[in-house]
């Protein structure tokens, strides 16, 4: 039945392409859930069309662009699904693609150019320089928005705005930082024309997008009747704060719910602190105690508990009602319960020396320095030191000096695990010892029966 339906393009759902305006760098699931979705409910969508390029690899743009750049978003809530197909996305592209990449960047028409390359992304790379310099093509996204941005200066095609979306704080800032460091280590020139011309724009993003399973696929055919490769599944829930400057125009997101302000920073630490560093503490004890994923490990009250000890110490340095923190909180617990959302602890674990940095870090030398332990920051990191003492693989940008603190034993490995994060605190006894002793709280649980009872996905 399913190799008879026919196939998702725009020969079924008539939605003419737009423009392309905007050209996109990390064509993965939480894009297409969380910025093409508020592109194409923007009250002049038709104005404003993506050109989404992959990270790393070809595939996700190869079954997209099969598909005309339609794919379907299926908001999953305990009281069922809805369905919505999604046309922003105008071009999928390869990132190995370089060249079109750079003609889209420098092409007078583009205005935005926006970011999900992870955290670790926006490290520097020697190599990149080097094959910049020697007028080889760049292979990492940032190394690649540089030689963009110079066509662009070449081509007197004017302003832009970047726009970060990734899980940084003043992730804005970061971005600038790191493109006009690269672009300065090739042409002082050029890096002088991107502080005049480019705007980073600083977000806080938020979107459960757990990844698509064959099941998902299926229910697609079962209930819209034609064959999509390419959904999402996503949680109702979507949130986007914005700040910064758009010198060559933006789509009127607002008009889909994003709020644009000219501080973010509390915006920004509120959802890295209490949404995501939930999410590491549940990635970490969660896997310790048999979970799977964040809706069997809340369930778990000694998972929970340390989400709220977080909570509460990370609240404590979340000034100015705007921010409504008891109701966020409230929020985050009924979202991470959604039981039909299977978002994996195993996908959220990953490159956890970029991430801890930012959400458990600034809370323990907080609490630190007012005196407090910070004994529920410390447990976050302890729960880490924990997980990856018996699971040596798990990707990470530093993964040859975790290896190497797990050749250590006792207080000399939390140290050198402590040290990836934050040097300085790495040199405390007393924090050291706190997370030595926190790091043995993590019993397996006996019987994690809640696994099969929340299901993973349909």
């Amino acid at each position: 039945m399913t190799a008879e339906l026919p196939r998702l393009s725009r020969d079924i759902v008539p939605d003419p392409k737009a423009p392309v305006r905007i050209v996109h760098v990390g064509l993965g699931a939480f894009h297409r859930s969380h910025q093409a979705w508020f592109t194409q409910h923007a009250g002049d969508a038709g104005e404003w069309g993506i050109a989404s390029f992959t990270g790393r690899r070809p595939d996700a743009a190869e079954v997209l662009a099969a598909q005309d750049g339609l794919f379907t978003v299926v908001e999953r809530s305990d009281s069922g699904d809805t369905f919505e197909v999604v046309g922003s996305i105008v071009e999928a592209v390869d990132g190995a693609n370089v060249d079109r990449f750079v003609e889209l960047v420098g092409a007078s028409q583009t205005a935005v150019v926006t970011l999900t390359i992870t955290e670790a992304a926006y490290a520097s790379s020697a190599d990149d320089l080097s094959l910049l310099v020697s007028g080889h093509k760049p292979t990492t996204p940032l190394g690649r928005l540089v030689l963009g941005l110079a066509a662009r200066r070449d081509a007197d095609a004017g302003s832009l705005a970047v726009v970060s979306c990734d899980n940084l704080s003043d992730n804005g800032n970061v971005a600038r930082n790191a493109v006009v460091d690269l672009a300065r280590g090739v042409d002082a020139g050029l890096a002088d024309w991107i502080d005049a011309n480019v705007s980073f724009v600083s977000t806080s993003v938020d979107r459960i997008t757990p990844r698509t399973t064959p099941e998902d696929v299926a229910l697609i055919s079962e209930r819209c009747r034609y064959q999509d490769e390419a959904p999402v599944v996503a949680e109702p829930f979507r949130n986007w704060v914005l700040s910064g400057d758009f010198p060559a125009g933006r789509p009127r997101w607002e008009d889909a719910g994003a709020v644009f302000v000219d501080h973010i920073a509390p915006y920004e630490n509120r959802k890295l602190w209490l949404l995501n560093g939930a999410h590491s503490i549940l990635a970490y004890a969660g896997q310790l105690r048999g979970h799977a994923t964040v809706a069997e490990a809340l369930a778990d009250s000694v998972c929970l508990q340390a989400v709220e000890e977080f909570w509460d110490e990370a609240s404590r340095h979340l000034p100015g009602e705007e921010l409504r923190i008891p109701e966020y909180r409230a929020a985050l617990l009924d979202r991470f319960g959604n039981s039909r959302i299977a978002h994996h602890l195993a996908q959220i674990a990953t490159d956890a020396s970029t991430k801890l940095r930012m959400r458990a870090i600034p809370v323990l030398r907080a609490e630190r320095d007012a005196g407090r332990t910070g004994q529920g920051a410390a447990r976050m990191i302890a729960a880490w030191a924990s997980f990856v003492g018996t699971n040596p693989g798990l990707q990470d940008p530093q993964s040859d000096a975790v290896a190497e603190a797990n050749r250590l034993v006792g207080g000399e490995r939390v140290t050198a695990l402590l040290a990836l994060l934050d040097a300085e605190l790495a040199r405390d006894p007393a924090i050291v010892k706190l997370i030595e002793d926190l790091s043995m709280g993590f019993p397996r649980a006996e019987v994690p029966a809640r696994a099969a009872a929340s299901g993973t996905a349909a």
